[in-house]
């Protein structure tokens, strides 16, 4: 691989349900800190969910925000603390070289809903509808308040992934970056997923949604006594570069993208086939040139859910057998399901393993399934491991799409 191919990550903007930065949010992950908490929700009452709280007005007008939408607002909070992560002034670059590429699950629900129950009281009067619906709802939203937010005219769009968006954000900027059609992109995913009351209705049609009585201990992945999904809304953008364009510039590099790969069951909308996700590892293993046993960590997509869970572990047990170097984790179990930003979150929470050689936990296993068993799942508390060479980080979303990043630390 040629320099020129080297795609490297230089700064990370987030917002999750339990830190509004990666230095927070690594933090609370080594320290045991769940984000879930309870709200109420139009037509279903009280619910779990991972809520952020963070500084809506850091970076655009009271005005802006109220013209945009939840989804645009998280992005134009990530992509501004990414850029500033990344140390790029703006003003100094081509800003029509600068990618924007947003994974998303879902957008316009909750603008359509929350339309459709201000214009009851109206007796359904479409006069009162706003004029803002149509650029609300449409799909590349969220990456075009970013850049109008930033005056960015390079290329922009989403990419609907259903919960692989965040790592296909990711994937969308590496490509487009070694297509040189960009030379900085801003690639990861958002959700606003728990604005919307029909997300939560259909999982819990589905029995599907997690009912534990105290919603710190209601995403449990890997737990015989799961029972479902949290809800969680969240964003990660990365600023991504190529190696020697980063180089160039002095840039501090936080990792390197070794290898990633997309598939598709082709099968069930909602079941995970573990055959095609073992080929999607094993293709993103592959790519990245090296074997199952390099592997140091690996990043669960597991939304505790009683066959989801099930899925990927079997998945896992036939790429990885019994390697005693690979250490297995799940970020969920801490903040929920943030759905399109999940993936792009999830590795983020695993970045500081290079630094500190330790894989955070999985909180709330406390009767481990069995049909979930894999050798040196890390459960409860941190463990330190030691050198992090690679992690693995997936993420499926539903109608079958798999996905796989693999990043490593940047050694010259």
């Amino acid at each position: 691989m040629g320099i020129a191919d080297r795609i490297v990550i230089t700064g990370v903007g987030l917002t999750s349900p339990n830190g509004n930065s990666i230095e927070e949010f690594r933090r609370n992950l080594l320290g045991g800190v769940s984000g879930v908490s309870s709200m109420e929700t139009r037509h279903m009452g009280m619910v779990h969910a991972g809520i952020c709280d963070f500084d809506e007005q850091r970076h655009q007008s009271k005005k802006e925000r109220r013209r945009g939408t939840r989804a645009g607002t998280i992005s134009i909070f990530c992509a501004n603390e990414a850029v500033i992560s990344a140390g790029i002034d703006l003003d100094k670059i081509d800003r029509s070289r600068v990618g924007t590429f947003v994974g998303i699950t879902e957008h316009g629900t909750v603008e359509t809903e929350n339309e459709i129950d201000a214009i009851r009281q109206y007796d359904y009067d479409t006069k009162f509808w706003t004029h803002h619906h149509n650029p609300r709802t449409v799909a590349n939203n969220p990456a075009g308040e970013v850049t109008v937010n930033m005056k960015l005219p390079g290329p922009h769009y989403t990419i609907g992934a259903a919960c692989a968006a965040g790592n296909a954000g990711l994937i969308q900027g590496v490509q487009m970056l070694r297509l040189d059609e960009v030379d900085v992109a801003l690639a990861g995913g958002v959700s606003e997923a728990i604005h919307s009351f029909g997300i939560f209705a259909s999982f819990a049609s589905q029995d599907a949604l997690a009912q534990h009585v105290d919603p710190t201990k209601a995403c449990r992945p890997f737990d015989k006594g799961r029972d479902g999904i949290v809800v969680s809304e969240g964003g990660c953008l990365y600023v991504l570069e190529r190696l020697d364009d980063a180089k160039k510039r002095g840039a501090k590099i936080i990792a390197e993208v070794a290898g990633y790969a997309m598939n598709s069951d082709a099968n069930d909308p909602v079941l995970p086939d573990p055959v095609r996700i073992a080929e999607c590892i094993a293709l993103a293993i592959k790519r990245a040139g090296i074997t199952p046993s390099d592997v140091n960590i690996v990043s669960t997509h597991a939304t505790a859910t009683d066959m989801g869970d099930v899925q990927e572990t079997a998945a896992l047990r036939q790429v990885f057998g019994d390697f005693p170097n690979v250490h297995v984790n799940n970020t969920k179990s801490f903040i929920g399901h943030a759905m399109g930003a999940a993936g792009a979150l999830e590795l983020a929470g695993n970045l500081g393993s290079f630094d500190d050689g330790v894989a955070h936990a999985t909180i709330n296993v406390d009767d481990l399934d069995p049909r979930c068993e894999v050798r040196n799942l890390v459960m409860n508390e941190p463990r330190e491991i030691g050198k992090v060479n690679f992690i693995l980080n997936n993420s499926f979303g539903m109608l079958g799409i798999n996905s796989a990043v693999i990043v490593k630390p940047f050694t010259g």
